[in-house]
């Protein structure tokens, strides 16, 4: 990955070289100097890339190359400091050290350009060679294209296990198998029956569990009672089975165990034996063993081998992702020859159709292109026959240098790990995987690379909301065993590795993996849902020994140690880009010493409940770009000085001062230029004066805005004010949490917020829409998604939506009695979807 390392250094370098300033300290000719060597290379990188697997030499030099440019970066960032601070210790370096790091910068000066010289000698022949998407702006496509709950060729399948799941049967529990290779589709199976609504209308209770091959007979109790709304759970396994016990007894349940490796089954029989019987439940185990399945108690007539597709609906798969902006349809007889030659390759299995399917989605459609990467794909398969792993591989290596980085970052959480999004997004952005250019936000560009892994059926799709995005992720078992290797081979991650550079933090890990990692970039949480990392003192105090750290999340955290001990030391990591604490106990204040990490771009405070005020001095962040205090359901406001936060562009959790308070007030949203996503918290009538009211109108960035009423007071005076406010009229997606007022307030109508494309309204006291919602002058709305939740009184017939909202895509609706003739069954209990098929 040494061309992403070297796009990611010369992203940072060419924005520094721009800024005015002795940034530099008198180095920017030997900066200037390595910038046009590593330029001048960057077009060899795509095919050293792929080479180097096939030659040591190459592979050696390589590593070296992304060594020194690291260490160059780390110099670069040290200029940064020592510039900010003149005369001053700073980091560990004084001024009288500056010629010692400039002489370090000449010596990586002198081996970059040998590097070179060997890189030109070794590629002479390919020197204009330069493949792949040919950019490195934003992906081909910047949003989700393709839709991964589309199921193709597994019909058959499905209408097997849902027929073997209602037969009649009286004693003991039904036990069936999915047997077949990785790659065949099994998991996808499994949740088209567990997802299916005869099902979940046939079992009362339905249990998913991802067994991963490193697991302990009590996480995967404790994984069931979660699945039943348990939380609250010991470490006892008879306490965790009895209450197993008693959440089932008299129900009919659905448990399903996903992916299962190990041949000791005894940790099953022993959860089986304990679990209630007689109630027609059943069990459905995944694995590639046929041998598991059956000490797991499945009797071979009820064992599924699922087949792989045949050709007719592999290339309907491979055409729902390649050509997913055309609705599945081959847009040339070109395109198909050589679609149908690399679909062939792929050997009827679904994973590697999906990321064929994705890598092409991604290329212009040119036959030319496209055989190249036919061609490619014929290579790969010659050194490695599994068509799957073939296949990644070959993704990996025509992705752009900048989503490489973004990829791999998928290498630290653990098997089965549902990964959040936001935490992706926000690491890419601390570490500068991002590139930002043309004027476009960190934030945006940073969502456009996760929809290209999503796009590239490179992550798997865990949920999403109405207006489909994505939330959370996971990563395909081979997907993650070719991530990890790549990971292992470029020291991006890895236990192994002195110069590993990422690193994920959970409750086993060790000190001797601390000590080993000096280099660290990155230290990232990556606990499983449900379960909270549980750090030793001896871990927490090697934090601060990563001197050039730039992301560190210790979310969902508790720790050995006081975290006011351990927030002082992080202090003293003043390279930190992104600190998030999300969820980490007991956080009540941010200590003093935090002030240093005046670097910082994203802080992640979000559901502290603990915490009670933030310090004045993050107001002085000046590179802030993301301040998230969402559910802090203690804090009362925000300090005064937000108008000084010039470069935010996500801000979360926003709960104005009273003006009896001396904290920030919502006029001073009006200095945020650059501000793209708001969530505002109004609860008393005082937090927004009526000069106020037109702040947000000059937003011009802000794309994404929450106005939440949670646990309101003085409700018609507060009510008085928001008629008041003025949304900007750019707005794409608007969500209303509980509504004081019976009446939606006069400006949500399709004049007004001529863009608005998803629009949420949940909870609070609306009984009707406001005249102005219908539209008028034939203006309608053109809103694609809509949410309505938790809404009581509100009366409103399904008629006059379609005719309002005629380019209506997706509705979620639950809890909403009055919804009349809504097409959701359950909409006024636990709801669902409805999509419009045509479409």
């Amino acid at each position: 990955m040494a061309d992403a390392v070297v796009s990611v250094f010369l992203e940072r370098l060419l924005k520094i070289l721009i800024q005015e300033g002795n940034v530099l300290l008198g180095f920017r000719g030997q900066f200037v100097k390595l910038k046009t060597d590593l330029q001048y290379m960057q077009s060899f990188f795509k095919d050293a890339e792929r080479l180097k697997r096939k030659n040591e030499t190459l592979k050696c030099t390589l590593a070296n190359l992304r060594e020194l440019v690291y260490e160059a970066e780390d110099i670069l960032a040290d200029c940064q400091l020592l510039s900010s601070n003149p005369g001053k210790l700073c980091n560990g370096f004084s001024l009288s050290e500056k010629y010692l790091l400039g002489k370090r910068l000449g010596k990586i000066n002198e081996k970059i350009t040998g590097i070179k010289e060997n890189v030109v000698s070794f590629f002479g022949a390919l020197s204009q060679s330069v493949h792949g998407d040919g950019q490195e702006g934003p992906p081909r496509w910047s949003s989700p294209v393709y839709d991964h709950t589309q199921v193709v060729g597994l019909e058959g399948d499905t209408k097997k296990l849902k027929d073997w799941l209602s037969q009649t049967y009286t004693n003991g529990i039904l036990s069936i198998g999915i047997v077949g290779m990785g790659g065949l589709g099994k998991t996808t199976v499994a949740q088209t029956v567990f997802n299916d609504k005869e099902m979940e209308l046939q079992f009362e209770k339905r249990i998913w569990v991802s067994v991963s091959q490193k697991f302990t007979e009590e996480q995967i109790m404790k994984s069931i009672l979660r699945n039943l709304g348990d939380a609250n759970i010991g470490d006892d396994r008879g306490d965790l089975l009895k209450r197993i016990n008693q959440y089932l007894m008299g129900k009919r349940f659905l448990i399903v165990l996903d992916d299962v490796w190990s041949e000791d089954t005894s940790w099953w029989l022993r959860i089986f034996e304990g679990l209630p019987k007689g109630n027609r439940s059943c069990i459905i185990v995944t694995t590639r063993i046929e041998k598991v399945a059956r000490r797991m108690g499945v009797k071979e007539a009820n064992i599924h081998w699922p087949q792989v597709l045949g050709d007719e609906n592999s290339w309907l798969l491979f055409c729902n992702v390649a050509f997913a902006e055309n609705h599945g349809h081959c847009t040339s007889n070109e395109l198909e020859i050589i679609g149908k030659e690399i679909v062939s390759k792929c050997r009827g299995l679904p994973l590697a159709i999906k990321a064929v399917g994705g890598m092409m989605l991604c290329k212009p459609p040119y036959y030319h292109e496209w055989k190249r990467i036919a061609d490619h794909f014929r290579d790969e398969l010659g050194v490695n026959d599994n068509s799957v792993m073939a296949s990644l591989q070959c993704s990996y290596d025509e992705l752009p240098s900048y989503l490489k980085s973004c990829f791999l970052s998928l290498s630290i959480y653990p098997e089965d790990c549902d990964i959040s999004k936001d935490q992706l997004v926000r690491w890419w952005i601390g570490e500068g995987f991002v590139p930002v250019r043309n004027g476009r936000l960190a934030t945006e560009a940073s969502e456009d690379c996760f929809s290209g892994l999503t796009n590239r059926c490179l992550v798997e799709v865990v949920e999403w909301d109405y207006n489909g995005k994505i939330s959370t992720c996971k990563v395909h078992d081979m997907v993650r065993d070719q991530v990890i290797k790549i990971s292992l081979d470029d020291s991006f991650s890895g236990l192994s590795s002195a110069h590993s550079r990422h690193l994920g933090l959970t409750s086993d890990i060790k000190e001797k993996q601390m000590i080993s990692s000096k280099k660290l970039r990155a230290l990232i949480s990556t606990s499983k849902s449900g379960e909270v990392n549980k750090i030793a003192s001896c871990i927490g105090n090697k934090f601060c020994d990563f001197r050039y750290l730039r992301v560190l999340d210790l979310s969902k955290s508790i720790f050995e140690m006081p975290l006011t001990v351990l927030l002082s030391k992080i202090g003293n990591l003043k390279h930190l880009t992104c600190f998030t604490l999300s969820n980490t106990h007991p956080l009540t204040q941010v200590p003093q010493t935090l002030e240093k990490l005046q670097n910082l771009q994203i802080l992640d405070l979000s559901y502290c409940q603990s915490l009670k005020s933030l310090p004045p001095f993050v107001m002085t962040f000046e590179n802030l770009v993301v301040l998230d205090v969402s559910h802090c359901g203690s804090l009362e406001f925000l300090p005064g000085g937000l108008e000084k936060l010039l470069n935010l562009q996500v801000l979360r959790g926003f709960k104005p001062a009273r003006l009896a308070s001396e904290g920030s007030r919502v006029s001073e949203l009006r200095s945020l230029t650059q501000l793209r996503i708001l969530e505002l918290q109004l609860t008393r009538a005082d937090e927004i004066d009526d000069d106020e009211t037109d702040a947000l109108t000059g937003l011009k960035e802000m794309q994404i805005l929450t106005i939440s009423c949670f646990n309101s007071f003085e409700s018609e005076k507060l009510i008085a004010k928001l008629e008041k406010v003025s949304p900007p009229s750019q707005l794409h997606e608007l969500s209303l949490k509980f509504y004081p007022g019976k009446i939606s307030p006069k400006w949500l109508n399709p004049a007004s917020l001529r863009m608005l494309k998803y629009l949420s309204i949940c909870g609070g006291n609306l009984a009707r829409l406001n005249d102005s919602f219908w539209g008028y002058d034939g203006i309608s709305w053109k809103i694609e998604g809509l949410k309505l939740d938790s809404l009581s009184h509100l009366s409103m017939e399904w008629e006059m939506i379609r005719a309002v909202m005629p380019s209506l895509r997706t509705v979620h609706s639950c809890w909403s009695p009055k919804l009349m003739s809504f097409p959701i069954e359950g909409v006024g209990f636990r709801g669902g979807v409805w999509k419009d098929q045509s479409r």
